[in-house]
Parts: structure tokens; sequence; C-alpha cells
């Protein structure tokens, strides 16, 4: 309980309000890159303490939200296989795939399996030998290196019955890809502070060089964020683009280099499409050569599977930070957390989950 005190003390918060507020001269939008944030941003209404013009746009942070759609369907057809243990973390079970989710397969007879750790459907593999056990392998740099170190730890033991399905994504190549957008409105950004704890700070210099950009490393909890927008308005209030870190609690600028040594022997860069925006060269990773043996796309043959998105559903707006939640029409009416039309609105980091637990009934009564 003691973070939780300390980085949640309103006194102190409402201190970082006021500085925000004294240094702030003219309109300013920055983009928080984590879903983490934007629910902490959300949850306690920090958007709505800043001043007038600061805006916050929420990006494609959420990992859940911008695993494509192909991947879902790929995961839904090796799911349904005969003989097939697929293990995944849960908030990936309601995610619609084209035409139902891993639920769907679930109550359908396939054998699908909720676990904390990828871990589990190893250990699951080495009990039964018999059947095929897949792990749904999805995030950011965070949750990659365990999943690099499953898949080490399999090809040492020897078990070929385990294999992983891979859908991992980077920030910064997302950043660039941001930036690089004609509509970018995007003038700063709040970098996700679990993402630089693997990986520090090294890749975002340049970054905030070429495209002129404050970047700030922020964490999670209120006094985090706050901090992390005081600290970006006031370098774009000087003309200042640098990256600093706001939380050194947890993060180094050299990152974790065991970490960083067991991705780089697991995993290869590669292209990778993100749900709602598209491709973006060299942001994601796949199974290096070494260990190309445990890809579940190439072990189920699923490499063909392409899909298209509901032409209701507006979540790669909402990932680009090009609308609001709210302003999708289907929002809260045919989209809602029990019969979603994207990721954004089921995961629980999306943006449209956000909004619907936290701001539904204050939007229901401005309109």
């Amino acid at each position: 309980m003691k973070y939780l005190d300390e980085f949640g003390n309103p006194v102190l918060a409402r201190r970082l309000v006021e500085q925000i507020h004294a240094v702030t001269t003219r309109s300013w939008a920055m983009m928080e890159v984590c879903g983490g944030q934007t629910h902490s941003i959300i949850r306690h209404g920090i958007d709505q303490l800043l001043p007038d013009g600061v805006e916050m746009i929420h990006g494609p942070g959420c990992p859940v939200c911008v695993t494509p759609l192909e991947i879902i369907d790929k995961a839904l057809a090796i799911a349904a296989q005969p003989g097939v243990i697929f293990c995944s973390f849960g908030d990936m079970l309601r995610v619609p795939g084209s035409g139902q989710d891993l639920f769907g397969v679930k109550s359908a007879g396939g054998d699908v399996r909720v676990v904390y750790s990828p871990l589990d459907a190893l250990k699951i593999a080495r009990e039964n030998p018999s059947r095929q056990v897949v792990f749904f392998g999805i995030g950011f740099e965070t949750t990659a290196p365990a999943n690099a170190m499953t898949v080490y730890q399999a090809k040492r033991l020897g078990v070929t019955n385990f294999s992983l399905l891979v859908s991992h994504v980077l920030v910064p190549p997302a950043i660039a890809a941001i930036m690089e957008s004609p509509v970018c409105r995007v003038q700063a950004f709040l970098a996700a502070g679990h993402v630089c704890s693997v990986m520090g700070t090294r890749e975002y210099p340049p970054i905030a060089e070429k495209y002129r950009v404050p970047i700030v490393v922020t964490g999670f909890e209120p006094l985090d964020i706050l901090e992390g927008i005081r600290r970006t308005v006031v370098q774009l209030e000087s003309g200042r683009h640098e990256v600093e870190n706001a939380y050194p609690r947890a993060v180094r600028d050299e990152g974790n280099p065991a970490a960083m040594e067991m991705l780089r022997d697991v995993f290869e860069v590669t292209d990778r499409t993100w749900r709602g925006i598209g491709m973006i060269p060299n942001s994601g990773w796949r199974l290096s050569p070494k260990y190309r043996e445990f890809d579940a796309e190439h072990r189920f043959a699923v490499t063909d599977i392409h899909t298209s998105e509901s032409p209701l559903c507006r979540s790669g707006e909402v990932l680009q930070g090009l609308i609001k939640p709210h302003q999708c029409s289907a929002f809260g009416k045919q989209c809602t957390p029990r019969n979603p039309l994207g990721a954004t609105m089921v995961s629980s980091e999306g943006a449209c989950a956000a909004y619907y637990a936290y701001r539904r009934l204050d939007l229901v009564q401005l309109s």
C-alpha cells in the first residue's frame, strides 16, 4: 500500500496541477503511449484537471488492441483444431475475430485455457506430451522477455509439443509512424515506463531529435502521470525536445541487459501489422531461425489467413488519436464491453473501455 498511497497523494497532485497551470501559456497536444496510462488518466479525471487547450491524445499503447484481426483469426483456427490445448492470458478470450472469439471456440468444445504465465503453458505441454500446446504471445517489449525465456526453456528441455503464436510489437517504430502521418497532431509523448524498464531509453533520443518532440518516460500512478505532463509542458513551453526519465524508480537508461540479451537470442525484428493502423516496418518481433520450430503459425499452416474489419468500428482512428472513443457512432450502442466490435472496447487497457467505464454517464448527460 505504500506506493499506492505515496503516488496518489491528493495534496501533491493538486500542487502538480497548479504547477502545470502556472507554466502553460498556449495549447498543446501530447500522447500517452500506454493503455495503462490512458485508464489512469480517465479513471482519475487527470485530463479534466489540465489547463484548457492541453489535450491528452490516447495512443496505440494497448497490446490487445493493436493485435491484428488476422492474428486473432489464426488463434481461433489453431484453437479449434483437435488435440490442441490453446493457452492465453484472459484478456484475449473476448477479443472478437471475424466471426467469433476464443470463448466461442471454448464453448464449442475447444480446449482453451487461461494461464497467468507462458511458463504455465510450458508446464501443461510437459504434462500432456501427446497433445499440442500453444501459447498466445502478444504484447509490447514488456511481455516479450517472459515469452522468449519460455521458448528458450522449451528448446533446452526438448519439449517439442509446445509452440508460440507470436504477435509482439515495438513502441519506437510506432511513435515514428505516428509522427510521419500527414494528419498527426501530436507535439510530445509520454513514453511507457514498463517498456523502458526492459529496453531502456536509448532508442528515444534519435526520435526526439528527428521529429523535434519531447519524450518523457512516465509511470502509471496519478502523480507519475502528472509529473510527466508537467515536465512535458515545461519542455514544450521552452522549445526543447529532449528525452527525460520521470520514472527512475523503475527505469534505467540502459534497461535490463539480461532481458535484452534473451530477446536478441530468441526473436528477430520483422514488419508487423497493427490493428486499425496497418503495417509498420520493423515494428515487431518473430521467432529467429534458431527457434523457428516453435512458431505456431508455421506448425499449424495458418500463415495465409486474411481478414477485414467491421465497417462500424472506428478503433483504428481511436488508436491513432484522431478521434476520442465517444466520437464513434457505435460507442455504447452497437459496441459495448459485453458485445465489442473492436479490441479497444474489450481490452482492460483499451481507450474505449476506459471511456465506457469512467466517462460514459458524463457523456450521456452532455448529449
